[in-house]
């Protein structure tokens, strides 16, 4: 009789915990964020807190529901709360980290991310975001060693690639800016970022400014005339950045205000 009780209080034992609906919810509201249904996910999470879920569980769905929808300041601050209460958690310092690193606040994104990267779970956008911020400071060997790490986690990350080539065009080495945009753009030909920034290195190696293309749009041209500008003015080329924001601006149509605000910051009237 004892042996039969033992048994079944050992069964018991195993049974899986049965989740509350509220963490159901809660759950599916994750899921919906990770997926991109963001406004799907807000509806969930508001349905779990009115049904009386409160607690860790609510706190990271909303931290991580502002993360996904670009409310950064939100989530830097919901990040924090939650790493006060786990100071470990390398995914969180991550998040606010990285959140941060959007805000352009460089010393918060700094702490969050050092302390992200010292986890041994730290993922390949943890050392990435590390990297960028690097960058913004010119600590030129801790964005190389960064984006390293990054890639070693994540081999052939267009990403990755193309942030240790904007490092290398802020550096002024723009031959191997080019080289690193030119892999990212194979890995990644859709992306409309990548193929800015390897047309922008290039204009930096032309001799001569970019040349209106058969059928482009006057604001297409314009736009990358003053790509070249900004080339030129990062090389310390200041009469051919100007004769780049000039011919922006002429070639507009209307008045271009990007490449109106360069030509005033080089010097150019």
């Amino acid at each position: 009789m004892i042996g039969a009780a033992l048994i079944a209080l050992s069964v018991a034992a195993a049974a899986p915990q049965q989740l509350t609906p509220t963490q159901v919810a809660l759950n599916e509201a994750e899921h919906a964020i990770s997926a991109g249904r963001l406004e799907q996910a807000r509806l969930m999470i508001g349905r779990a807190v009115a049904g009386g879920a409160s607690g860790a569980q609510v706190d990271r769905a909303l931290a991580d529901l502002a993360f996904a929808s670009g409310k950064n300041d939100e989530a830097v601050v919901r990040y924090r709360q939650l790493l006060a209460g786990e100071p470990a958690n390398g995914f969180l310092a991550e998040r606010a980290g990285i959140a941060a690193l959007k805000l352009g606040d460089v010393t918060t994104a700094l702490f969050f991310l050092d302390q992200a990267i010292k986890s041994p779970k730290a993922d390949w956008r943890a050392w990435n975001a590390r990297g960028v911020a690097a960058d913004l400071q010119q600590d030129w060997h801790a964005a190389d060693s960064s984006y390293e790490k990054a890639a070693e986690l994540s081999p052939n990350m267009p990403e990755v690639i193309n942030n240790q080539g904007w490092s290398r065009l802020l550096r002024g080495d723009w031959k191997r800016a080019v080289q690193l945009f030119e892999q990212a753009a194979i890995l990644d030909a859709d992306s409309t970022r990548i193929a800015n920034n390897l047309e922008l290195a290039r204009a930096a190696l032309a001799a001569d400014l970019p040349q209106r293309r058969a059928g482009e749009s006057a604001r297409s041209w314009a736009t990358r005339l003053n790509d070249a500008g900004v080339a030129a003015q990062l090389l310390g080329d200041k009469p051919r950045a100007v004769a780049a924001f000039t011919q922006a601006l002429e070639a507009s149509g209307t008045w271009y205000a990007r490449a109106a605000n360069n030509l005033q910051s080089a010097g150019g009237r």
